[in-house]
């Protein structure tokens, strides 16, 4: 195996801890855009830009990994299956969290109820990623995988 060859294998570790740091910090941003509390409409539109940018691209993130990453590794290690079928539950339950912070954006929901819909989102999503990357990094160290990290892991 050449070095570029091994340097493309061990990148889908480092690829999915890059979208999982990224992923927090844009939770962070948009956390830190409701602690803001400026009142009026330009405040409104904000949150709703930051809101709908991190639904979007952890939603995206999620559908990568179920369409193409977790299909690889349980092919080359099915004994992940049961892993991999937890993580997808996550993604399940994620989906649905970001789903209710979606519609209490749209609705112009009060400081207090879009920080708790935030906080149940960061709680389960910072378990999912420290979950997937104790069980998988290792893995992803060796997966041999044509495709473009954006398809896989998400457009960020």
């Amino acid at each position: 195996m050449t070095e570029r060859e091994t340097t493309r294998l061990v990148a889908w570790s480092q690829e999915l801890r890059r979208v999982h740091h990224r992923l927090r910090e844009a939770l962070d941003v948009t956390r830190a855009a409701l602690d803001e509390g400026i009142p009026g409409e330009s405040a409104t539109r904000e949150l709703l830009l930051y809101c709908h940018g991190f639904c979007a691209a952890l939603d995206s993130h999620h559908q990568g990994e179920d369409r193409t990453l977790f299909p690889a590794i349980a092919a080359v290690h099915p004994e992940l299956r049961p892993v991999l079928r937890s993580l997808e539950q996550d993604h399940s339950m994620i989906a649905h969290l970001l789903g209710g912070l979606s519609a209490a954006v749209d609705r112009a929901a009060s400081p207090e109820e879009l920080d708790r819909h935030l906080e149940g989102i960061a709680a389960l999503m910072e378990n999912h990623f420290r979950y997937e990357e104790r069980q998988l990094l290792a893995v992803l160290e060796t997966l041999e995988l044509s495709a473009a990290p954006g398809e896989v892991l998400g457009p960020l």
